[in-house]
């Protein structure tokens, strides 16, 4: 009878990674075919009089550790700000490449920009986990600040931002290791990452029913690399161990301003979380922009207007808190 459970569990869990993998990777993330006049402004017309990209920095020993530079054409200034953009693809796909236009679009406005890749789980990486992708990310920014000091960038301050299994890595950095930066953290702007892994809050996948706690360790465990059993929910113990994956509980009076995006009707990762997310940074009183698409689901591709409005808090967080000088 346990062995049967045991397999039913494991079943559930490989759905439920499955679902959460082509969510994240399928994900239109700020990719509307329509490119409206509005949506236009936030893609640069990229040539060498805009700036250049330098490909495949390494910045580590494992293939995936490398990451793409763009640096403005302009190189008068004494000093530069950074802003990573980490991709998505649901923890096991995607490309820094994805997010070329964004990191073209913020190399247009001044700023020195730094699309990252991590070691995915997949077949050939079964033990890689958010846990791990996020130290990657942690060991790529100083290779990041002096690939861009040697080419002439001196850098001063940074941004962190991401969207969906980015968003979570982005708010890992800003969150938890801004401390420990090589420069620092300013803000952060992301779309669409989980903060927090409540059984209670992913309704998206059913943990929150009582006859799927197990699945919810399950699904948990892949995530943290750790092991996580059902009893450990509702515990300090249990905040203790997700601690290193869940944004949330990092969150204090000294988090760095902060803009979220979020899809009400997200099937990908829990809507919910993003809520528990917004009360938490208020209650610090830390500023920050909590921004609901009311029509869209994970690919926030319903709500251009509030596409639209999401951009323009981004321009404006980044004028006052990383200001091209």
């Amino acid at each position: 009878m346990m062995k049967q459970k045991g397999k039913k569990t494991g079943m559930y869990v490989l759905l439920c990674i499955v679902v959460f993998v082509v969510s994240f990777a399928g994900s239109a993330l700020f990719k509307f075919t329509h490119k409206s006049a509005a949506t236009r402004k936030y893609m640069a017309d990229w040539n060498d009089e805009v700036g250049t990209v330098y490909t495949d920095i390494e910045y580590g020993t494992k293939e995936a550790n490398k990451f793409d530079l763009y640096v403005p054409a302009d190189v008068s200034k004494d000093t530069y700000n950074l802003v990573v953009y980490i991709h998505a693809g649901g923890f096991t796909t995607g490309d820094k490449s994805d997010d070329k236009e964004m990191l073209q679009w913020l190399c247009s406005k001044g700023y020195v920009a730094a699309g990252i890749n991590y070691t995915l789980r997949d077949d050939e990486h079964p033990d890689a986990n958010i846990y791990t992708q996020s130290m990657e990310i942690k060991e790529a920014m100083p290779y990041v600040v002096n690939a861009a000091k040697e080419k002439g960038y001196n850098i001063d301050a940074m941004a962190m931002s991401g969207g969906s299994a980015g968003g979570c890595l982005a708010m890992l950095y800003a969150y938890r290791d801004a401390s420990e930066s090589p420069v620092p953290v300013k803000m952060l702007f992301e779309a669409v990452g989980p903060s927090s892994f409540y059984p209670e809050d992913w309704k998206c996948y059913g943990l929150d029913l009582p006859d799927h706690k197990e699945n919810a360790a399950g699904l948990f465990s892949v995530m943290s690399g750790k092991n996580i059993t059902a009893d450990m929910f509702g515990t300090v113990e249990y905040d203790e161990v997700m601690k290193d994956i869940s944004a949330l509980l990092w969150v204090d009076k000294n988090t760095v301003p902060s803009i979220l995006a979020y899809g009400k009707h997200d099937k990908g990762q829990p809507y919910e979380s993003s809520i528990r997310l917004d009360q938490r940074l208020t209650d610090c009183g830390v500023k920050h922009e909590y921004i609901v698409f009311e029509h869209s689901g994970h690919g926030l591709q319903n709500d251009s207007k509030k596409y639209i409005e999401y951009m323009e808090k981004v321009e404006e967080y980044l004028a006052t808190y990383l200001p091209v000088e």
